[in-house]
This record gives structure tokens, C-alpha cells and sequence, in this order.
């Protein structure tokens, strides 16, 4: 895809969302109240499933600076002694890597000198984000989550590094589940990336990763989604835009106001949605309280 191809499709979804219910929020205002009754009356089993991978500490190729842990308390042989104790430990971690599930809040997108809606970039300062940080999504993302797998919609195991997937893919994983994407859902598309890479290792998906073509963002556009996530990054390496190295991302994030999820983990959720004969449930998203991020690690639940 051309740069100039790029930029047309990025100034024709970018219109298409300016008439956004909330555009303080982004696509966030499509989950009115409404809905998210309408989501939560669709529970019918009671089971929960987390769709995040464990965070790592160990290095790899896709993680060259893994998250640390560190136990602060007790001391060595403080255990074994008499009366009160705690046990504490600290986390650091990068949030946007190639390996741990995170959210992506609508501030991590810079292009051409502005975030989403027009907002300056030099509102990302380095004492943190002063708009459109995490703290919008602060009361949780809730509402219908649906999952279109589409290496099962091909009959494999896994899409490969460097395969896009496109809207028809969409469309046809949409046809063949017999489930349909609409207003203020949150959709979820599977790759097989976390099963490629516990079968095969982890390899460097800076450079070699399988997503979405942005020619594809025209449908959770037109569809009105409120969120979109991922078991990959969403965008594919090598990108398909000359020039611009996470397409997907400026069209999501920075044209559309949508919250991303990247990396995270279906590989739990599909077996049970096979058994059930449904591939939409109730999603429950709670962020960390950081007001000043451009995102956090995350845990969505789905309860079918």
C-alpha cells in the first residue's frame, strides 16, 4: 500500500469518526448503558475466562526486556520466625512490548504531530500524558466481546509472520461462526500468534508478525466497534505501507479513537466457545488507576 493510498484511507476514517458520540472518550461513548445491559443479559453459563498471557521475566527474542520481580519481603530466614509477617514484591515493566497483553490508551498514538481528535501532541510530556491517557477508561471497558478466529475460518493452526488479515477474512469468520460485529462491541480478532509461539518458541515479532491489513480498519469503522484486540500486535511486520511501520495502530488509535489490546491470549476462550456454539460473551476490561499512562497491562475476563 502507497503512502499517499495510506493517507487517503487515514483522512476517510478519520471523518467517518468525527461525528463520535463522545469524542472525549473515542469510540468509548459507544457503550452506553444500553448495551451493556444488553451484553451482561447474554451470560448464560457462568464461566469466566481471562484472555491475557502471563506477564514474563524472562528474556527472549520478542522480549528483550522482560518485566522484573522482585521480592522486597521477608528476608532471608524471616520466615521461620515467630509473630507477623508479610510477604511483598515490586513489578517494573514496559508496557508496549511484543509479548505481554496490554491496552493501548488513545494518547500512544502520535501522527503527524497530533493525537486522536486534532489534540496536540506536545500534550504527551515527559512527566506523562496530559489527554487522552489511560484515566479514560478509568470505570472499565464492559460490553459484548466477539471473537473471529480466523486461522480456524482457513483450517490452521496459525496464520504465519507477514500474512494480513483482510476485511473479507472478517466478513467470511463472521459468516462461518454464524455471529455478526455491530455498534459498541469489542472486537476480538484471533491469528494464532500465542499458539504458534508456544509450539514453536518465541522469535523476533518486531520484525516478522502476522495482523490486520489496514485496508481491513473499514470494518470495525463502518461496524462502529468500541474496542479492538488481538492475540498479535494488530498490525502486521513488515508493514504494509511504505513508511509508516504500525498502520493499523495510526488508523485505530489515532484516526478512529479506538482502545487497542495487543497480544493477548485466546487460546483458553476458543475450545469454549466451540462447546457452547457461540463466539460472543460478556467482556469485562478494568484498567489500572494511572493517570498519566498511555497504557497498562491488562486482564479482560470473558463470561459466556
Amino acid at each position: 500500500m502507497s503512502g499517499a493510498a495510506f493517507r487517503d484511507l487515514y483522512r476517510s476514517l478519520r471523518d467517518q469518526a468525527s461525528a463520535a458520540e463522545d469524542r472525549e472518550r473515542g469510540a468509548l461513548g459507544r457503550l452506553t448503558p444500553e448495551r451493556v445491559v444488553a451484553a451482561a443479559a447474554q451470560v448464560r453459563h457462568g464461566r469466566t475466562v481471562s484472555l491475557a498471557a502471563p506477564i514474563e521475566t524472562e528474556a527472549g527474542p520478542d522480549n528483550p526486556e522482560p518485566a522484573s520481580h522482585t521480592m522486597t519481603a521477608p528476608a532471608q530466614g524471616e520466615v521461620d520466625t515467630r509473630g507477623e509477617q508479610f510477604a511483598r514484591d515490586r513489578f517494573a515493566m514496559n508496557v508496549h512490548g511484543d509479548a505481554d497483553s496490554h491496552l493501548d490508551a488513545l494518547c500512544h498514538v502520535v501522527y503527524d504531530g497530533e493525537l486522536y481528535g486534532g489534540v496536540p501532541a506536545s500534550t504527551v510530556t515527559p512527566d506523562g500524558a496530559g489527554a487522552l491517557t489511560l484515566d479514560l477508561a478509568r470505570d472499565g471497558i464492559v460490553g459484548r466481546g466477539v471473537l473471529l478466529d480466523i486461522p480456524r475460518l482457513k483450517g490452521v493452526p496459525w496464520l504465519e509472520p507477514g500474512e494480513h488479515v483482510t476485511a473479507a477474512d472478517l466478513v467470511a469468520a463472521e459468516d462461518a461462526q454464524q455471529v455478526t460485529v455491530g455498534p459498541g462491541d469489542l472486537l476480538f480478532v484471533r491469528v494464532g500468534h500465542r499458539l504458534r509461539r508456544r509450539t514453536l518458541g518465541a522469535w523476533d515479532a518486531a520484525r516478522a508478525r502476522v495482523g490486520l491489513h489496514p485496508e481491513a480498519m473499514r470494518l470495525p469503522a463502518e461496524r462502529r466497534v468500541a474496542a479492538l484486540g488481538s492475540d498479535g500486535n494488530n498490525d502486521t511486520a513488515p508493514s504494509a505501507v511504505t513508511d509508516v511501520p504500525f498502520p493499523v495502530h495510526v488508523l485505530a488509535v489515532n484516526a478512529l479513537g479506538l482502545h487497542l489490546m495487543d497480544y493477548l491470549d485466546f487460546e483458553a476462550l476458543v475450545p469454549l466457545c466451540e462447546r457452547l456454539g457461540r463466539w460472543h460473551f460478556l467482556c469485562v476490561v478494568a484498567p489500572l488507576r494511572l493517570p498519566a499512562a498511555t497504557g497498562c497491562p491488562v486482564n479482560p475476563i470473558a463470561v459466556l
